[in-house]
């Protein structure tokens, strides 16, 4: 099984910034895409940002030019640096990762516990 752990949430003022860091750890051949969502009280869960193994990255508009995602495949870990953060930014932050146990084994995808994530003055 592949094990998450989640860490950098918190309080964050309007127009300020947090890191979220995601390990990885456990009995891992591969990790494809590692990526990030988050649940605001009351809506559904929704992408924040995904990152392939090879780099390339995809953004809510929402985040668009605020948010960037970042990997180290070294480490199994992703990232999400947040500047400029707005109220509507409040949720619960969740982890993500596709990954392959075995060689040949199909991919499953793993989900952090969430951490959270409040921005308010």
């Amino acid at each position: 099984q592949v094990q998450l752990v989640e860490s950098g949430g918190g309080l964050g003022q309007p127009g300020g910034s947090l890191r979220l860091s995601c390990a990885a750890s456990g009995i891992i051949f591969r990790i494809n895409d590692m990526g990030w969502h988050r649940q605001a009280p009351g809506k559904s869960r929704e992408l924040v940002a995904v990152i392939s193994r090879g780099g390339s990255t995809n953004y809510a508009d929402s985040v668009k030019g605020r948010f960037t995602i970042s990997r180290d495949n070294a480490k199994n870990t992703v990232y999400l640096q947040m500047n400029s953060l707005k109220p509507e930014d409040t949720a619960v932050y969740y982890c993500n990762v596709e990954a392959t146990l075995c060689n040949g084994c199909s991919s499953t995808n793993y989900w952090g516990q969430g951490t959270q994530v409040t921005v308010s003055s």
